[in-house]
């Protein structure tokens, strides 16, 4: 295999771990090639200079990032044109990083400080990039071990980017060994028990039962409508969507929930400003003694009198006044114009790109139902950590997610997002509650196990109980002090290292 891999060129040992580390993406049980997919990389970055390296990680980055989020492409919301602009725009920054990944590798000689600093590096550079208005943690490698669900847990004290350290280590040791300097037998030993320890104590944790203190058993209603988002806000379809809703939601009231979750943006209206349409909710909930979460979208006026418009949640409870939350994280470009300047000229071409028109809230929402309180995750915040966190340190007991994938199919975007969720609960030990309005709708507990799960392109309303315990963990309170770590490391060894070189 050395051989082998030695006679290729170095981009094209960097396309064919992008593929290995892009398919692991996906949902077929490929997630276990995440662990030797950087193999032929890592040959190559520590065989070339920093130039060298600098392109072969960019085209790592450009084929592992066209191959794990191609779903970027099936975006109905907008011409094909446009779609295909995000996910080449997309692909294109993404790629950066892996670029000055293989560029700060090239500048060690010894190959052992190479393996070293490997994990290190790799996690600092997920870590930034979850920074920003193109902050962009989807593509973190622990979302490659879904079906690892006992190593996940772990991520409660370091975060997702424990795993990226776990799999760039693993990585790093097999190329060692096989490639370059068998390890004595000791050494192989002592690898095989960490390896069954790590799992052995993930199948433990996993197994552990939820915390009994105080808990509360909670009934969640959830909506999924399956409408199809392109129609939703067509003057010719809304009164039967409209209907369709009022259906749904007195299905869910015959189950007799404590809540009843609808998904992001459920009716074709303004809710805050539609009177007539939000009193009928509020009657249904008064009358039914139950509340509802429902997605919407709003309108309002700063100090100038310009238009501001928000993707906002309603808590319509019973006999008292309504709540608001404003989605915080935007999705850049299709909810909000990054470069206004830029693009909005080709608002002139009517490639339906008046999406991004959104504004984002400021305020992390807290709801209540009796003593118990909960906030809401819109869509796209779910993939970020940072915000499930907050809510979670802030004191709320349990986290809804609201989303619409139907502008993505059924391609692999909607079955990640959903795997995001479960990072979300295993992060905060917390259980999520998700409605999709295609899909994918369920519950997951705080373990990341799913406990209802319902596939896309299908219309149902369903109840089922959650329990409550003491939410919150390690990383709760204090965050992304792994990977902080990692990033400090790698300052402050760094200088040392290349030093030593010289």
């Amino acid at each position: 295999m050395k051989n082998y891999l030695s006679k290729l060129y170095s981009w094209q040992l960097a396309i064919i771990s992008g593929v290995l580390i892009g398919i692991s993406f996906h949902q077929i049980c490929f997630g276990i090639l995440v662990y030797i997919g950087f193999i032929p990389l890592l040959h190559s970055w520590f065989r070339n200079n920093p130039k060298n390296n600098l392109f072969s990680g960019y085209v790592f980055g450009v084929t592992y990032n066209l191959i794990s989020n191609y779903w970027m492409a099936t975006n109905s919301g907008a011409e094909f044109i446009v779609v295909l602009f995000s996910l080449i725009a997309a692909t294109l920054y993404l790629s950066i990083f892996w670029a000055f990944a293989g560029f700060i590798v090239g500048f060690y000689k010894n190959i052992s400080i190479k393996i070293l600093i490997m994990p290190f590096l790799i996690v600092s550079l997920e870590w930034i990039r979850s920074f920003g208005p193109l902050g962009f943690a989807w593509g973190n490698l622990a979302l490659t071990q879904m079906d690892m669900l006992h190593l996940l847990q772990f991520i409660d004290y370091g975060g997702t980017y424990i795993i990226t350290f776990w799999i760039v280590c693993i990585n790093s040791i097999i190329y060692y060994h096989f490639f370059l300097k068998s390890f004595p037998k000791q050494k192989v030993v002592l690898f095989f028990a960490l390896l069954l320890l790590v799992n052995t104590v993930g199948l433990i944790r996993l197994n552990m039962e939820l915390d009994q203190n105080n808990n509360t058993d909670l009934d969640i209603a959830v909506i999924q409508p399956n409408l199809n988002p392109n129609e939703k806000w067509d003057r010719s379809t809304r009164d039967l969507t409209l209907n369709i809703m009022d259906s749904l939601h007195q299905l869910a009231i015959g189950l007799n929930p404590d809540i009843i979750l609808f998904p992001e943006t459920a009716l074709p209206a303004y809710l805050r400003l539609n009177y007539s349409i939000r009193k009928r909710l509020q009657s249904e909930v008064n009358k039914s003694n139950i509340p509802i979460l429902i997605g919407t979208v709003d309108r309002r006026f700063d100090d100038l009198g310009k238009k501001l418009y928000f993707n906002s949640s309603m808590y319509l409870y019973p006999n008292k006044d309504y709540q608001m939350y404003d989605k915080i994280h935007l999705v850049p470009f299709a909810e909000y114009d990054l470069m206004p300047y830029i693009l909005h000229p080709l608002g002139q071409l009517n490639l339906n790109i008046d999406r991004g028109i959104f504004m984002g809230g400021d305020n992390y929402v807290k709801f209540s139902y009796e003593k118990v309180t909960f906030s809401n995750l819109i869509c796209y915040e779910s993939s970020l950590p940072r915000y499930a966190r907050r809510f979670i340190k802030d004191g709320s007991n349990f986290l809804m997610v609201q989303a619409n994938d139907g502008w993505l199919g059924k391609s692999a975007g909607p079955y990640q997002h959903f795997e995001l969720a479960r990072l979300r609960a295993i992060e905060n030990r917390v259980p999520i509650v998700r409605s999709g309005n295609t899909g994918i709708s369920g519950i997951i507990m705080s373990n990341g196990e799913v406990k209802k799960k319902i596939p896309l392109g299908e219309q149902v309303v369903f109840k089922e109980k959650i329990i409550l315990g003491e939410a919150g963990s390690f990383y709760t309170k204090y965050g992304d002090v792994f990977a902080s770590l990692c990033f400090v490391i790698l300052m402050f060894v760094n200088p040392v290292l290349l030093c030593l070189k010289k």
